[in-house]
């Protein structure tokens, strides 16, 4: 649905955030551009805090839905979904707003303006904050990112319901111990293929209403104060209406890490020139300096202020209450009834099917005496909820969510079978000390749930929740600790297992895939996630989720993290076999494609439209994620791309034809100088369940369709 605003409306707050701006001393106005921004009584200017999170809920503050991390939504390749999500968050945003406001709390976190979606991209699996993001493929990112930012912005013509904000802009995914002094080298062709794309979406399509920089330089320039990206990019290039935020502290950066520049009034001088607006920080207090001595003008100050108070009355912040249709929002719908149940849906959806051999899934409690659930993430709040998160009014953890769907009727034994990293869980023991409950547990249960996997804890931002390892970062793709060998252990048992993965990122289980027959991607669930698991688990939920990500094989097999050129890179760069493709996930269901046909087999300005018939073969109710691709039969140029989605509801024995609109930046590529442009020559356009390659359609075991267009000249896209 597109948004439409009042422009006559928009405009008159831009006049009078002019108006008011006038009005302010130049001490004032510095202030003003921080993000603790303080009261102007005179003016009638309230304290306002502009850092507030709302990465897959509101954060931070209290109460609140606790949706799947950012990554487990993204695996639902569901954009209607993801805005209905976003929706949620943004209403819950207004009820503590309304609640905060009635009791004068101004506070950090407190504020309309949230600092999400993260639309990095997931290039290296080791990045430990590659979880807040939609993973790794721009098209996939740029759709759900698009969508998100419509959730939380809201369809009032008139007023935002909140103000989203697309971060961290630009070329920014670790690592995280070097971010403070690290630069980013990327090509122009990879810069337009890959990094920027998602945010050129936000900008353009969903009308984001603030961008955040990143701490790293991207060749050479520092991101909060890079004239190519601010200016020459989002500004001139893409037309950005709204204000940049610099990321918290990146200003200090320039002068204490990069090294690009004397001081602190230098570091401000260069942020603000280049188009930085607001300060995440205290440093921007030496925009009066800066101005006195010439550095910056007034002017461009005043430019800022603008951009800033326009958000503000867009908000409906400057009017009376009850002007926005939003105000009225009670707080009792903050993680409500109705809340949880989108958020048992989200969790369900989310879920990702990777292997079940056997057909050993769903698992049929009627003929369960005894089930074990083992593992450290068996009873892990924390691998339930992500980071940026905030506090739910319960959690259902993995094990209480398979005993709250059991009952009395099976006995559930728990154990947490290992530490999650360490050798041993009491200090005092010899190490392994809980192989031997892993074993009485195996041989007293007909079918056992293995839940391993991470925790924000071992994957996280630099500083915030960091690890023991590398500031965040994984230093590898293995399960960490003693998990492998408890997996082994509980394997000799020779007892049926199902293996639970919580995990924000791929993790290189090799040999699970070689020796248990049934493996679940669960990624961190949010608060009703154990709950969803376990309707998966027992087949009341077919899971219908797909990978935003690649799974790989090895560590070694990655370039170098520091490396920011895309070759042997996320799939649509890589040569190597995939462990789990991008894109794939299973069903309890089968679905079969026919008749799939192109409108055209010309490629053209105007693109085309392409469409099978898809039909649930199988014996259950399935949601499936029709799926297609366009690679260029050129010489350089990346695999298979996704270029289109549609989900797709079926009854046992239900066909739906489904029809999906390819224009003509879906045969686009961009030139080593980011000319964007369809080159002369065949194209290859596949459609169906997964990739168009061997290790997808060896686990799906299906072939997807693949028909072929041509573009008789080439066309160059503006």
């Amino acid at each position: 649905m597109e948004i439409v605003r009042n422009q006559e409306k928009i405009k008159q707050f831009s006049e009078r955030a002019k108006e008011l701006v006038a009005q302010m001393t130049l001490e004032e106005k510095a202030f003003q551009m921080l993000h603790g921004a303080p009261a102007v009584e005179r003016l009638g200017i309230k304290a306002y805090n502009w850092w507030n999170e709302a990465l897959h809920g509101v954060a931070r503050a209290g109460l609140a839905t606790v949706f799947p991390q950012a990554i487990g939504l993204a695996a639902t390749f569901d954009e209607d979904f993801l805005e209905k999500v976003a929706d949620a968050i943004s209403t819950e945003g207004r009820a503590k707003f309304n609640a905060q406001q009635k009791y004068d709390d101004t506070d950090i976190y407190k504020g309309l303006t949230f600092w999400s979606p993260n639309v990095n991209i997931f290039r290296d699996p080791r990045w430990g904050r590659g979880h807040e993001t939609f993973g790794e493929d721009p098209y996939l990112t740029s759709r759900l990112g698009v969508r998100f930012v419509e959730g939380i912005q809201g369809h009032d013509e008139n007023y935002m319901k909140a103000a989203a904000c697309a971060k961290h802009f630009a070329v920014h995914s670790g690592p995280e111990d070097l971010r403070h002094s690290f630069n980013a080298v990327a090509s122009k062709q990879d810069m337009y293929e890959t990094y920027l794309p998602a945010f050129k979406a936000c900008v353009q399509e969903a009308k984001v209403e603030a961008v955040m920089g990143a701490y790293n330089r991207t060749n050479e320039e520092p991101c909060c104060g890079s004239k190519t990206l601010l200016q020459d990019i989002l500004r001139d290039e893409w037309g950005f209406k709204g204000h940049v935020v610099s990321d918290c502290w990146a200003i200090r950066d320039f002068h204490t890490g990069h090294g690009v520049t004397s001081g602190p009034v230098e570091s401000v001088a260069m942020a603000v020139q280049n188009g930085c607006d607001l300060n995440c920080g205290n440093l921007f207090g030496y925009v009066v300096e800066a101005v006195k001595q010439g550095m910056i003008s007034e002017e461009r100050v005043d430019e800022a202020l603008v951009n800033l108070f326009t958000t503000r009355m867009k908000l409906g912040l400057f009017d009376e209450k009850g002007s926005t249709p939003y105000d009225d929002i009670p707080y009792t719908v903050v993680d409500s009834k109705e809340m949880q149940q989108l958020n048992l849906e989200a969790a369900e959806k989310c879920i990702v099917l990777l292997k079940n051999e056997g057909n050993l899934l769903p698992l049929d409690a009627s003929k369960i005496k005894t089930i074990g659930v083992i593992g450290p993430n068996a009873n892990n709040r924390k691998a339930l909820i992500g980071n940026y998160e905030g506090t739910a009014s319960r959690y259902y953890t993995i094990s209480e969510g398979i005993q709250e769907y059991l009952g009395d009727d099976v006995r559930v034994l728990v154990s947490d079978g290992c530490h999650l990293y360490n050798d041993r869980i009491s200090n005092l023991s010899q190490g392994n000390d809980r192989h031997s409950e892993v074993k009485a547990i195996c041989d007293a249960s007909d079918v056992v749930v293995m839940c391993l996997g991470l925790d924000p804890g071992l994957e996280g931002e630099e500083g915030d929740q960091g690890n023991q390892y590398a500031s965040g970062d994984k230093p590898n793709l293995n399960l960490p600790g003693k998990q492998q060998e408890i997996l082994e252990v509980a394997y000799a048992t020779e007892k049926p297992i199902v293996l639970v993965l919580l995990s924000g990122s791929a993790l290189a289980v090799t040999w699970a895939d070689e020796h248990i027959p049934a493996i679940l991607q669960g990624w961190y669930p949010g608060a009703q996630g154990g709950r969803a698991i376990a309707k998966v688990l027992f087949g009341e939920k077919n899971p219908e989720g797909k990978m935003p990500l690649t799974f790989y094989r090895t560590t070694e097999e990655l370039p170098e993290f520091t490396d920011y050129a895309m070759k042997g890179r996320t799939y649509r760069y890589m040569t190597n076999e995939a462990l789990y493709p991008f894109g794939y996930g299973l069903s309890y269901t089968t679905f079969t494609y026919a008749d799939a046909a192109l409108s055209t087999d010309k490629v053209t300005k105007d693109g085309a439209e392409i469409s099978v018939t898809v039909s649930n073969t199988g014996n259950a109710f399935g949601v499936e994620t029709v799926q297609v691709y366009v690679k260029a039969e050129r010489e350089g140029t990346p695999n298979a791309q996704l270029k289109g989605i549609a989900k797709v509801s079926l009854q046992p024995g239900e066909q739906k034809r489904v029809t999906l609109k390819l224009p003509a930046e879906a045969f686009a590529l961009y030139d080593e100088e980011a000319v964007y442009r369809i080159g002369k020559g065949k194209y290859q356009v596949s459609i169906g369940t997964s990739q168009p390659e061997s290790r997808s359609e060896k686990l799906t075991e299906q072939k997807v369709s693949v028909l072929t267009m041509q573009a008789e000249e080439e066309i160059v896209l503006a």
